[in-house]
């Protein structure tokens, strides 16, 4: 089963009780979420959060959202812009903040720097602090969406590309202060919130499907776009890396070129040759290895992960799998092994970023132990702190459990 970020899926099912597995109701997101961590980061240890982290499992209701996890706790989002913090060393819940709105939930935005997780209901924007677990601030926004808003965060500042109400014809771009939600600046735009949005470097960027636009993060002005013959449906970012695809959500069966832009003048720089398959969801570590994974248009199921390196433009692996969810860990790829695999399957897998799955002695795969969570009819997530951790959180959907593990 595909996923796109933007959209939630409802799924039935039975909630797990504790570490045994039985008993459950079932989840309720599939959008991508965001964890900023910067290196060197000044954050403080969070009060509501243990010190230590260890192997639990924990069972989810119903309104929660999808999870994330920083160094300190384990943050989720519950519905209608909600948010519960959980110990890292038990997975039970330290604090909560009540809904701030009502609507669809937008991605859930949790940043290490400023303490602050964010997120949208409807046309609220509402933040969290991590260090008190309590509510930090809302805004109103513009519009109220039909469908989520796309949010990243980037040096302090949240950037909230709208999605107007039917019948609306103006994108908001908007930047909000993360640390008590003052509003810096917004823009009418042309961009489209299914081609994502990018922030780093002091810029933001966005794409209206065809181009590309570079606002400075400050003031919002336009500082660059790309030139006449670069088409741009999709835009994934990572370190400072900006790459341009093919739309996940594209009824097509032939995609524009993997593109790399210089993220200053959004000029095309030499990229590695794609494999022409449709691209879905892509991760870009911070020395520039790209890895994205593509599947067929035609008879999409089982796709495969393939990993490019930005900088010496070439493919550098590839690796079949049946899902679009992972993370970057350190220096290594973090996904779950494919269903149809019979010897392996059920299991969270990590992969040498530069040497892949078929690399031996220290940069070998990794595998953890089989268990229930990581199974295909789970509809498993990744919870993976930022920078170079040794434990993750499994997410299953379908009996909604939290499960810490250690990092493969």
């Amino acid at each position: 089963m595909r996923r796109i970020r933007w959209v939630g899926a409802a799924l039935l099912g039975l909630v797990l009780v504790g570490c045994a597995g039985s008993g459950g109701t079932p989840s309720g997101e599939s959008s991508r979420t965001t964890v900023s961590a910067p290196a060197g980061s000044s954050a403080s240890r969070a009060s509501v959060a243990s010190s230590d982290w260890r192997a639990w499992t924990a069972s989810y209701p119903a309104t929660d959202g999808r999870c994330e996890a920083t160094a300190h706790q384990v943050v989720c989002r519950t519905g209608s812009g909600g948010f519960v913090g959980r110990s890292r060393s038990t997975g039970k819940v330290t604090w909560s903040v009540p809904p701030a709105g009502r609507g669809k939930d937008a991605e859930l935005v949790v940043d290490s720097a400023t303490e602050r997780a964010v997120t949208t209901s409807g046309a609220t924007l509402s933040a969290a602090n991590l260090r008190t677990g309590k509510a930090a601030w809302t805004h109103r926004l513009a519009y109220g969406s039909t469908v989520p808003v796309v949010l990243k965060v980037a040096d302090g500042t949240v950037f909230v590309l709208e999605t107007p109400t039917a019948g609306a014809k103006i994108i908001t771009l908007a930047a909000f202060r993360m640390s008590d939600g003052k509003a810096l600046w917004h823009r009418s735009v042309a961009a489209g919130p299914y081609g994502d949005m990018a922030a780093f470097g002091g810029r933001v960027y966005t794409t209206d499907y065809t181009k590309v636009t570079a606002r400075d993060a400050r003031a919002g002005a336009t500082v660059a776009t790309t030139p006449q013959g670069v088409e741009c449906s999709y835009l994934i970012s990572g370190g400072e890396y900006l790459v341009c695809t093919g739309s996940p959500i594209s009824a097509e069966d032939t995609f524009p070129p993997l593109q790399r832009l210089d993220p200053d003048t959004l000029r095309p720089l030499r990229t590695a040759k794609d494999t022409g398959q449709k691209p879905e969801r892509g991760v870009i570590s911070s020395d520039g290895v790209l890895v994205l994974y593509e599947d067929s248009a035609e008879d999409p199921g089982g796709g495969a992960w393939n990993a490019y390196d930005l900088v010496h433009y070439k493919r550098l692996w590839s690796y079949d799998t049946t899902t679009e969810e992972a993370e970057l860990a350190g220096d290594r790829f973090v996904t779950f092994t494919p269903v149809n695999d019979a010897p392996t399957r059920g299991r969270v897998i990590t992969i040498d970023l530069r040497a892949g799955p078929k690399a031996t002695g220290a940069a070998a795969p990794r595998m953890s132990a089989p268990y229930s969570q990581a199974r295909y009819g789970e509809y498993p997530r990744l919870a993976v702190p930022g920078g170079d951790p040794d434990h993750l959180v499994v997410q299953a959907a379908t009996h909604r459990s939290l499960r810490s593990i250690a990092l493969p």
